[in-house]
């Protein structure tokens, strides 16, 4: 009996089976390319309307001289709203002040974070939730509630400060404390958050280090300076970095709530200077020609610090 097998061969198969045409493989091509965009282009979009489209306004602003009155025209004036905000003396004073305050800041910021956060390191158990949260849990605070209750605590003759010191002092409203007061209470608040910074670049670390360190007979203060510290470095090069960039925006509620840039504009940044000129002064031109130089000298040093974190900082490799 013969039987007939007329199942074709596989090589054969290949041969004979039409190859895919070039328009459904260039449209597989195009999908697999597009596709990754695709994912993005809800927070490029976000990016652009949010910051980018306010940011090229804001130089065409810059160019203008404008009261911010919709019936009033804008009048094209060049860079003379850059040279004329050269020129201001507040101008160049806010930005010492700007400078003093991030300086004020670096020890919460940076110092402070990392001693706490080493010396959590010693508490164990359900302990160190309760003392985690107890750090972090003035970063919760709203910046204007804070405000409230700091100048109720700092009031001249009722407060508790002034109780507990005896010295009668308007700490908020006399030129020589005002600045140190907004520099006290913003490094209060942020200290939550950069313990909780510090607290993710030391679980990163591995440990095989510090225990190799031992079987080495090096000392725990040795295991600290020359191992935790280097490898910690990313981290606190990242404080330094957001610090120089959001210290100016993170005080203006405090100083907004508290002191108003007073007293004699003591405590008027450079953030808190291009707000003023723009909804107080009613000047939108130079206001914006303000937020333009903060914008590029900001983003100078940040790229400069970003160069010199590559430079300095330590990576496990």
């Amino acid at each position: 009996m013969f039987v007939i097998d007329d199942r074709q061969d596989p090589a054969q198969a290949a041969v004979i089976a039409p190859a895919p045409g070039p328009r459904r493989f260039t449209r597989r091509k195009t999908a697999r390319l597009i596709a990754p965009y695709l994912y993005l282009a809800p927070a490029l979009i976000l990016l652009v309307v949010w910051t980018y489209q306010p940011l090229v306004q804001a130089v065409q602003l810059s160019t203008y001289s404008w009261n911010l009155l919709p019936t009033a025209p804008m009048t094209p004036v060049g860079t003379a709203n850059y040279s004329r905000l050269l020129d201001l003396p507040a101008f160049w004073g806010s930005l010492g002040r700007t400078a003093t305050l991030i300086l004020g800041l670096l020890p919460f910021t940076v110092l402070l974070p990392v001693l706490i956060a080493l010396a959590s390191r010693r508490v164990h158990g359900r302990a160190r939730t309760f003392y985690q949260a107890l750090v972090f849990a003035p970063f919760l605070v709203a910046p204007v509630a804070a405000a409230a209750v700091w100048r109720w605590l700092l009031h001249p003759g009722s407060g508790f400060v002034d109780q507990l010191v005896g010295t009668g002092h308007n700490w908020v409203y006399d030129s020589s404390t005002a600045q140190a007061v907004i520099i006290v209470i913003t490094g209060w608040q942020l200290l939550g958050f950069a313990v909780l910074v510090v607290w993710a670049g030391l679980a990163g670390i591995s440990g095989d280090y510090s225990e190799a360190a031992q079987v080495d007979g090096a000392t725990p203060g040795q295991i600290r300076r020359w191992i935790t510290l280097p490898l910690l470095s990313p981290t606190l090069l990242f404080l330094v970095l957001t610090t120089v960039l959001l210290s100016p925006t993170l005080s203006f509620p405090l100083i907004d709530s508290m002191t108003q840039g007073g007293p004699s504009q003591a405590t008027t940044n450079i953030y808190y200077l291009l707000w003023d000129y723009a909804f107080h002064s009613f000047d939108a031109g130079l206001s914006a020609a303000a937020g333009v130089l903060l914008f590029v000298g900001f983003g100078a040093l940040a790229a400069v610090l970003v160069w010199i974190s590559e430079k300095v900082a330590v990576h496990d490799d």
